[in-house]
């Protein structure tokens, strides 16, 4: 918890508890299902809850913002989020129903008001979202996909609508068949910790196209 506050001293007493609880709840879910592995369940707020948090560096969600959480699994980057901003409204999607029933249980132990669970394939959610985030579900080109007709057009946050992905590495081979304006972020300009040398947040716009690449 220290190192939440850290970087994000401003928060609430209710925020507080709420990230405190996360722990006590994620350890208790750990004991039936691995929803998150065993040897990463002491790094918690590093490897998930504070990564997630990345997204809030970039930008700060205003009131009433719409945001989609695809492939959300145990509910990251999504829950820390929803967290922080009270007033913007989460869906979290996930195709695997035991992921969401520990999404419910959590959102619902901690008393989060803006979070809705939906056990559903990312592709056939119907609904449209100023933002898609995700944590490295799969390749951009199949998140694109999935992803880039639920991007509502328009723009009142202090970037423009889009997808916020996380994910780490080289990611040469993954934006080279991208046409569709992007921009890449290095996590570690805003976080000091090594875990974060190599990890990136990608901000697509919309809408977002790829090229079809030809031998």
């Amino acid at each position: 918890m220290d190192l939440i506050l850290k970087y994000f001293p401003d928060l609430t007493s209710r925020q507080i508890d709420q990230f405190r609880s996360l722990n006590l709840e994620y350890r208790r879910w750990n004991q039936s299902i691995n929803v998150i592995s065993r040897k990463d369940i002491d790094h918690l707020y590093l490897h998930h809850v504070l990564h997630s948090l990345s997204i809030a560096r970039l930008v700060s969600f205003v009131p009433g913002t719409r945001i989609m959480d695809a492939g959300t699994g145990g509910g990251f980057p999504g829950l820390p989020l929803a967290i922080l901003f009270p007033e913007s409204h989460f869906t979290l999607v996930d195709s695997i129903g035991k992921k969401i029933r520990v999404v419910q249980s959590i959102s619902s132990a901690i008393h989060l008001s803006n979070v809705e669970p939906v056990h559903a394939r990312v592709e056939s959610v119907e609904s449209r979202f100023e933002f898609i985030i995700s944590r490295a579900v799969t390749n951009l080109e199949t998140f694109i996909g999935w992803t880039r007709s639920k991007i509502l057009t328009g723009n009142r946050n202090s970037i423009a609508n889009g997808i916020l992905y996380l994910k780490g590495g080289d990611l040469t081979p993954e934006l080279k068949p991208l046409i569709s304006a992007f921009s890449i972020t290095d996590i570690n300009g805003y976080f000091d910790e090594p875990f974060f040398s190599e990890k990136k947040i990608i901000h697509l716009t919309h809408p977002v196209k790829t090229k079809v690449l030809h031998d």
